[in-house]
């Protein structure tokens, strides 16, 4: 039977892939609590949880502890030591951790999610593509208080989040609505910026055939994109996410591209690779 379809949950022929979704986050205890309250949330809960965690303190193991013990949910930390910005190298961490996932989700610790975000997900899941997400920005000042009141972000319907936008306080406001696109999700199939690593999902057969996210990344930028030219390569198409798995992304102040990771880029999009040599592998 195929996995990954477009029917209801409900139904004896939707056939869901098991999921893993990867949460990155790096010393920011108070919003990764907002996400993992949102993924303890969901109306379809067949899957697990790993804490991508870049080096954090206690206080994140904290965090984990207490959410494991207030959900049914499995959930795993995945720590590296802090050495710098390794975004690539805790993903592939917990991408080797999670053994009994075939699809992989990954999302940024500060991206609350909306309770139907993981059904959609599994509905949108289908062999030979990849899917892009997308984000709604909070503002500095509605991301401080949604973090100081413990605001459950993920439950506000359209109309607060209509008015927020109509308030300036969110760049967008499209991404929370939910529109059946069909074939449309097809389009633009081969767009190699086609990335939102807070929002972005695979299968882990694809995840490990590229060999994952290319650890030559130590530093901020590109890491997302590089990976998607290499799928590419390897014959994966895009299918887009908008108007159904969107992400409430908590403000936090903008980051400089890291010189490295410009140059470890640019030598990729010169290169004809589709696996990395420094990837996943090293933890399997």
């Amino acid at each position: 039977m195929r996995r990954g379809c477009d029917l209801d949950p409900l139904s004896e022929r939707f056939v869901p892939p098991r999921i893993a979704v990867i949460v990155s986050t790096y010393n920011r205890p108070d919003a990764l609590r907002s996400v993992l309250v949102s993924l303890n949330d969901q109306r379809y809960r067949e899957f697990e949880v790993f804490v991508a965690d870049d080096g954090s303190g206690d206080d994140t193991r904290s965090v984990v502890e207490a959410y494991r013990a207030e959900t049914s949910i499995p959930i795993r930390h995945v720590w590296q030591e802090d050495r710098g910005f390794r975004l690539a190298a805790v993903r592939n961490r917990a991408a080797a951790a999670a053994t009994d996932a075939e699809y992989l989700v990954f999302i940024d610790g500060d991206c609350a999610v909306r309770p139907d975000y993981m059904l959609r997900h599994a509905r949108l899941a289908e062999r030979g593509f990849y899917v892009k997400g997308s984000r709604v920005n909070l503002s500095e000042g509605l991301s401080a208080r949604v973090l100081r009141e413990q605001l459950p972000i993920h439950l506000w319907p359209n109309r607060e989040w209509y008015s927020l936008w109509r308030q300036g306080e969110i760049n967008r406001f499209a991404p929370v609505l939910r529109v059946p696109l069909g074939p449309l999700r097809k389009l633009s199939l081969t767009e190699e910026k086609g990335a939102l690593g807070s929002n972005f999902a695979l299968w882990r057969g694809d995840y490990l055939a590229v060999n994952g996210f290319n650890e030559a990344f130590e530093g901020y930028g590109f890491e997302d994109w590089e990976i998607v030219v290499r799928l590419l390569r390897y014959g994966l198409k895009r299918k887009n996410g908008r108007l159904a798995v969107s992400v409430l992304h908590l403000w936090h102040e903008s980051r400089s591209i890291a010189p490295g990771s410009e140059q470890v880029w640019e030598a990729q999009l010169e290169s004809e690779s589709i696996r990395t040599e420094k990837g996943v592998d090293r933890y399997l």
